[in-house]
């Protein structure tokens, strides 16, 4: 047999594996105490010269759940264990690293979202296929996004793995329950979405860019939408990975998020609105100036009451870290067509290389 055939046939099998995985909660073998052998921890193929003759890049899915991407470092985020029990990896313990936010500007829209969802935690949590998947199941958020600045942050409180597990953003043009029997990456399929996937790779009009390493259970990704400016952001862990579009001027959309992986779950834990008003951007600004480990208002001599009122209306903009991390910002110049040379200023976010406009 040709390798060509070989190879075709080994990436088939690879697909049709993830597919499988995506329709129940990933399976292990009865006795079997973690992945199987000849993949590496993280899901994807080992290196080892007994191993086929293809491995998988980064961005092509695992059918075992990502790991080490977590914010915090509790056990329950880093380590997905097996149950025996369930015959599936599941999280041993709610994690609330990170959530410390009360009010909330937007939440899960129950009227609008597919069949195979469910929200709880006051609709701030969207759980995927509670039983078994068969193709893709999305929701949007209950508020329009179509003057001012918004920001919000997304926690995956569950395994991540499957065909794809996606955030993004959307018109009124995308239909939630379109592909509910088709597993597929539907945020960025078309010209009405932009869609980030936990493969790292970006998506829209139907196209794939890399764009970030993969996310997993426990990792929190913020989204910053500037529609004064038309610019959509993405943050990983709370640092920048890079600027994703621009000429978003005049546009009405709504935060979204879709999976194919069965029992899997997603939390907003952070949606801000602000107008774009001279505060703001002297707020902005300050964030820029100011090192990210210093407290912005501490350090100004201002009235304690003018303190608390900019930092619980604009406290989350002082917080927004633009400096990517050194991974990040190896692999978004890595896979850029205009990048130069990064520097670890400021600016750096503002300057990463745009992928649609």
């Amino acid at each position: 047999m040709s390798r060509s055939n070989r190879n075709n046939r080994a990436w088939r099998y690879v697909y049709s594996g993830v597919r499988e995985t995506d329709a129940v909660a990933v399976v292990l073998p009865e006795g079997s105490a973690g992945p199987n052998p000849g993949y590496d921890s993280d899901g994807q193929h080992s290196d080892s010269d007994s191993e086929p003759e293809f491995h998988l890049p980064p961005s092509i899915p695992t059918a075992l759940p990502v790991t080490g991407e977590s914010y915090c470092d509790c056990v329950s985020q880093n380590d997905t264990r097996y149950c025996r029990s369930m015959r599936s990896f599941h999280r041993m313990k709610d994690c609330h690293c990170g959530e410390e936010d009360e009010y909330f500007e937007w939440m899960w829209d129950d009227s609008t979202k597919s069949s195979a969802t469910l929200l709880s935690c006051d609709n701030r949590e969207v759980n995927f296929h509670m039983d078994y998947s068969c193709g893709t199941a999305a929701v949007r958020g209950d508020k329009e996004m179509s003057e001012g600045q918004h920001f919000w942050e997304i926690k995956m409180t569950s395994p991540v793995y499957g065909t794809d597990m996606m955030v993004g953003i959307g018109t009124t043009d995308v239909k939630l329950d379109k592909f509910r029997h088709t597993f597929c990456s539907l945020l960025g399929k078309d010209e009405n979405s932009w869609g980030l996937s936990y493969t790292g790779v970006l998506h829209h009009k139907g196209a794939k860019s890399h764009f970030s390493t993969r996310f997993g259970q426990g990792s929190i990704i913020g989204i910053h939408l500037d529609t004064w400016h038309g610019v959509l952001t993405f943050f990983k862990n709370r640092k920048c990975i890079g600027m994703a579009a621009t000429k978003l001027q005049n546009k009405k959309f709504f935060p979204m998020v879709c999976s194919t992986a069965a029992r899997s779950s997603m939390k907003v834990i952070r949606s801000c609105f602000s107008p774009t008003s001279l505060q703001y951007l002297c707020c902005l600004r300050l964030q820029q100036l100011v090192p990210e480990h210093i407290d912005k208002l501490e350090v100004l001599p201002l009235p304690p009451g003018l303190k608390r009122m900019l930092r619980n209306q604009l406290g989350w903009v002082l917080s927004m870290n633009q400096e990517s991390s050194g991974s990040e910002a190896a692999n978004n110049s890595s896979g850029s067509d205009s990048d130069s040379s990064s520097t670890a200023d400021a600016e750096t976010c503002q300057r990463k290389r745009c992928r649609w406009t």
